[in-house]
């Protein structure tokens, strides 16, 4: 299996024991980085699986792109742009995978025993909306999961101008039917595969789920922070009386994770019954205003232009993070006897005549409780977020059945350009040239979902009394993590979807 040792494989796929179900999720992942026809700067998503990199990877690309890049019109990129924004972006994630001791690693077909088998899938690009729809399926039946990883070698380079070099020089390899999967590789090897399993909470547990074939935390916060935790939190943190210390300890510098149960929480599978905990300020404070947004089953990415969104946080917002600490199930309430610890975190004055006048008027019914409201009222009256109360926002979702966007068209075999008033036959890639030579006149189909941003416009509300209420959808629930109230309104006739 060439330098691609067993280690790796059961670290990603865990032990082969039914090699059906296996096969059927490693075929899942077996797609390259593909843009769509309908927005240059949106990468794909063939199938339920590969978001755990495909998403990550279009967050750093829109850091790259929004950010640091002089284009005026960020939505449309040619061929040579899209080639530069992946490459730069692939190289930004290996980069923070890497130890300052070690080297970088790229996964790629192996050499001088590249077969005709190999050089035929690997050469072949992802078929984006061009491809058929079980194309990914027949590559992995043509070549198969012990092929495929025996015609694949691991590269090793010192310097940071080496790495860069070799991912352009394969660019054509990252959008093959595999590409995802060597990346994934590479960015495991340049991790190194001690360091993950020491990292990881449970080192028996695969990265990619046996049954689902969804990615796991760990290898999410990987690709996201350089760091392979098992969780999301900030410090050290008791779950069900166990006490878990693996966190994130540093502020990422593009993106930050928020899962959503339809609660303020998000669930980790590591934990035996699926406890709820809340994710960390940490990863809900990013450099860039592009976050990560996480359902029970895909990841997507939500993001704004909007640099004062990352501004530091006002002192109300420092004062309801350390509030939340203290009340760890998020319940929005505290012990009245924890008060005295959270105003000695705040710099508050703390002298235990002053905590007692503060308890009976926090809690004059004497509860044994205090509210963060009343708290925050008391303490940090009209003390607003540091960032904006409007802006725009948009909404990224990779796959195409999840974007409300498709269209009925008509075929006429002599003018398939002016299919009808609703979209062009030639927009369709999955009308083959087979199914139009057994379609009649005037036959219908319907076109593919284009991958497409999702525009609309974000208000966040004062505290007492927000005088807006939109709808209660699941991206609002899950963005009300960050901001507690916040309404979206969306171009579109529906708000997007998180899976």
């Amino acid at each position: 299996m060439s330098e691609v040792t067993k280690d790796l494989l059961e670290l990603v796929w865990g032990t082969k024991s039914s090699p059906g179900l296996s096969d059927t999720i490693f075929c899942r992942w077996t797609q390259g980085f593909v843009f769509s026809e309908s927005e240059g700067s949106a990468l794909e998503q063939f199938e339920g699986g590969p978001c755990a990199v495909i998403a990550p990877v279009q967050a750093f690309l829109l850091k790259k792109l929004l950010f640091s890049s002089e284009k005026s019109s960020w939505r449309d990129c040619s061929e040579e742009e899209q080639k530069e924004l992946l490459c730069h972006t692939l190289c930004d994630i290996l980069e923070s995978a890497c130890d300052s001791s070690g080297s970088y690693c790229l996964v790629s077909w192996l050499r001088g025993r590249t077969t005709e088998e190999a050089a035929s899938i690997a050469g072949s690009p992802a078929q984006s909306s061009c491809q058929e729809e079980h194309s990914s399926a027949l590559a992995v039946e043509e070549l198969g999961f012990e092929r495929f990883h025996a015609l694949i070698q691991k590269r090793s380079f010192r310097t940071v101008s080496e790495l860069k070099d070799a991912v352009l020089d394969q660019y054509s390899m990252w959008g093959n039917k595999f590409g995802v999967l060597l990346f994934l590789y590479s960015v495991l090897l340049t991790k190194g595969i001690e360091n993950i399993k020491n990292s990881i909470e449970d080192a028996n547990e695969p990265l990619i789920d046996p049954v689902y074939g969804h990615g796991s935390q760990s290898l999410i916060n990987l690709l996201l922070t350089g760091h392979a935790v098992s969780n999301v939190w900030d410090g050290d943190r008791e779950c069900s009386g166990m006490p878990l210390t693996l966190k994130l300890t540093t502020i990422n510098k593009s993106t930050f994770m928020v899962e959503s149960t339809g609660d303020r929480t998000c669930r980790t599978p590591h934990i035996r019954g699926e406890s709820e905990v809340q994710v960390g300020s940490y990863l809900k404070s990013p450099k860039f205003p592009i976050w990560i947004v996480g359902s029970e089953t895909h990841l997507t990415v939500f993001f704004a232009k909007d640099m004062a969104l990352v501004a530091p946080e006002a002192p109300s917002e420092q004062a309801r993070r350390v509030f939340q600490t203290y009340d760890p199930e998020d319940n929005g309430f505290i012990a009245d006897s924890l008060l005295e610890d959270v105003m000695k975190a705040l710099d508050l004055v703390s002298d235990p005549e002053y905590i007692n006048l503060m308890k009976n008027k926090l809690d004059p019914e004497g509860l044994g409780i205090i509210l963060l409201g009343p708290f925050l009222q008391e303490f940090f009256p009209d003390q607003g977020s540091s960032g904006p109360e409007s802006f725009t926002v948009y909404h990224y979702n990779g796959l195409k059945q999840s974007n409300y966007n498709e269209k009925v068209v008509k075929y006429y075999p002599y003018f398939t350009d002016e299919a009808s008033e609703t979209g062009r036959l030639s927009d369709s890639a999955r009308v083959t040239q087979q199914v139009i030579d057994r379609a009649g006149i005037g036959t219908e189909f319907l076109i593919p979902n284009p991958v497409m941003y999702v525009e609309g416009t974000a208000v966040v509300m004062g505290f007492e009394d927000p005088m807006l209420q939109t709808d209660d959808t699941p991206i609002k629930r899950c963005l009300q993590t960050k901001w507690p109230y916040i309404e979206l309104l969306w171009t579109t006739e529906r708000s997007p979807s998180l899976n």
